[in-house]
């Protein structure tokens, strides 16, 4: 099967959670289901298919580190991530063995996203050629994570600013694989406190239950 990475954003700045109260220097280092949010998410990642896992990072660098010791991860740093999501999304791509024909882009803060969730948009990608991406729908719209295959990487080189990659799905059109879901994961992510404790309701889980 054709090498596919997986990218895990963890460089933002968590200026929505920390205004709305977060205590913590960056939401992805707040409990989730008893370990750090980045954490369920980059173990995730290292528990699929993807190969290299590299995860990127930006704001809250050691915090963020030590969050996720002890996984089979590479570590990236983007000295540039007060510029936006697009500084990151290039410095990951750019991080990328030769050998690797997509990346699986992983955002940091989706608690809900399984390795199986991965390996479904892995398998269906490698299983269409002619595909420049794949991406899971939930309820009719594109979620997270996208996977980019190589022949976009030159685009993501050109993005700028808080650009993420739906631009580059749109210029794709047809050559997008899509994945339908049922699980309302690949659609929610964590803004705030109180999207952390909606996410936990949501997905059935308690932010005191320790991993068993």
């Amino acid at each position: 099967m054709a090498e596919i990475a997986a990218i895990v954003l963890a460089a933002g700045r968590s200026s929505r959670y920390l205004a709305a109260g977060g205590a913590e220097a960056s939401k992805l280092v707040a409990d989730y289901r008893g370990e750090p949010l980045v954490r369920g998410v980059a173990r995730a990642a290292a528990g699929s298919l993807a190969r290299p896992v590299v995860v990127v990072t930006g704001h809250a660098r050691p915090e963020i580190e030590a969050a996720l010791a002890a996984l089979p991860l590479t570590f990236v740093h983007n000295p540039d991530f007060a510029s936006g999501l697009a500084s990151s999304l290039r410095t990951g791509v750019a991080a990328l063995p030769p050998a690797a024909a997509g990346a699986i882009v992983l955002l940091g803060d989706m608690p809900g996203v399984e390795a199986r969730t991965i390996d479904r948009i892995v398998e269906a990608f490698v299983a269409r050629p002619d595909a420049f991406a794949a991406a899971p729908v939930f309820s009719g719209r594109r979620g997270n994570p996208v996977l980019l295959g190589r022949a976009l990487f030159a685009a993501v080189a050109r993005l700028e600013g808080d650009e993420g990659a739906r631009g580059l799905l749109r210029d794709a059109a047809d050559r997008v694989v899509e994945i339908p879901f049922d699980d309302a994961a690949v659609a929610l992510d964590v803004d705030t406190p109180e999207d952390l404790a909606a996410a936990r309701k949501l997905l059935g889980i308690s932010g005191r239950e320790r991993l068993r």
